[in-house]
């Protein structure tokens, strides 16, 4: 299987919408709102200032994404790249898809002399993605994830 990837373009958001409401859905039984969903996915396309998204394609089709956010860091005079929203369609898990996606966004870090490192938070109880993310070398960072949302709160 050949996996091609690249930044997604303003015409990948219906994808990637779909893939965060699966997303969500799967990993915190979280039913997201499209209203909300869908210009948040368009904003983001239109201004890579607030971040980037990633797609994998296999023949032609978007099968895979993940994005990515800044963090400047002052302790580190650099950038910090947080991923998020990751996904890969359930047909295509396990076959090297999000390897092929974390390996193009590394590169790209690791050649951008402002990026310090990268993050991501991952849900407390998912254990299998805790493990995938040891597997490319990622570590525990020692940081607890706090947060006071005064708009647009997903809950449950």
């Amino acid at each position: 299987m050949s996996i091609h990837i690249r930044f997604a373009k303003p015409e990948d958001w219906p994808t990637i919408v779909d893939f965060n409401l699966r997303l969500a859905q799967e990993s915190e039984g979280k039913d997201l709102q499209r209203a909300d969903l869908e210009p948040g996915v368009r904003t983001l396309l239109a201004d890579s200032r607030k971040g980037r998204y990633l797609v994998a394609e296999v023949a032609g089709n978007v099968v895979g994404q993940l994005m990515h956010t800044y963090e400047w860091s002052d302790w580190r005079n650099g950038d910090i790249w947080w991923l998020q929203s990751v996904y890969v369609a359930p047909d295509f898990r396990r076959q090297g898809v999000f390897r092929a996606l974390f390996d193009r966004l590394r590169t790209e870090a690791e050649n951008d002399p402002t990026v310090v490192g990268l993050r991501l938070y991952v849900e407390t109880n998912n254990t299998q993605a805790h493990q995938t993310y040891r597997d490319l070398g990622l570590t525990p960072g020692g940081y607890f994830v706090m947060q006071r949302m005064h708009r647009r709160s997903v809950d449950g």
